[in-house]
């Protein structure tokens, strides 16, 4: 058994729903994603203490996350292509935990509405517990996620652009591990979902 990673969780969940709905292009994906300094790993590596990222933001890795390979996997699945590439642009930012993710992709139908993204995004989770879709233009927060086990998706259509913006929040150390790590075994052995979660 295995779970997905943090970046990638705040990247699939409101992606592959676009996605498979057909709303949203495979092409020219950007997803960058600001993550807390725990979701860094745990190397004793100067750049990555706390009192060095204090007062700092930096991207890393943007041109080969180890991550990368995971989220473009799911992602051609979910569109039903071969292979989906993206840009995918992580950064460390000065908090403890939660990662936040901002999503930018072309609409396949340029007259799509915010209306019709929302519509998407609730009909891939419908009795989802651990997902919270807000109302259109409302915009996730990691604060409204800290030590819970739910992702919190918004989404935006820009009228000038014709993107669509989708924007997700996790705790990393929760939704992004152990917790999804206890909501995946629950899963696995036949005990309700969110056993011990909750």
């Amino acid at each position: 058994m295995a779970c997905p990673g943090c970046y990638p969780t705040s990247i699939l969940l409101p992606a592959t729903a676009l996605l498979a709905a057909g709303l949203m292009s495979p092409e020219g994906l950007i997803a960058s994603s600001m993550s807390g300094v725990s979701g860094a790993g745990r190397k004793a590596d100067v750049g990555y203490l706390f009192a060095e990222c204090n007062e700092s933001l930096r991207p890393y890795n943007v041109t080969g996350h180890r991550h990368l390979s995971e989220i473009e996997q799911e992602l051609a699945k979910a569109a039903g292509k071969p292979t989906v590439t993206i840009n995918f642009l992580p950064h460390l930012v000065p908090v403890t935990r939660g990662i936040h993710t901002t999503l930018i992709g072309a609409l396949v139908r340029p007259e799509t509405t915010a209306e019709e993204v929302g519509a998407a995004l609730r009909a891939a989770y419908p009795n989802e517990p651990f997902v919270r879709i807000l109302g259109p233009g409302e915009l996730a927060d990691t604060k409204h996620v800290t030590m819970t086990n739910t992702c919190e998706i918004g989404y935006a259509v820009c009228p000038r652009t014709r993107k669509v913006i989708v924007s997700s929040a996790i705790d990393n150390l929760t939704k992004g591990g152990s917790g999804q790590a206890v909501q995946c075994f629950n899963i696995a052995v036949g005990c309700a979902e969110t056993a011990g979660l909750l």
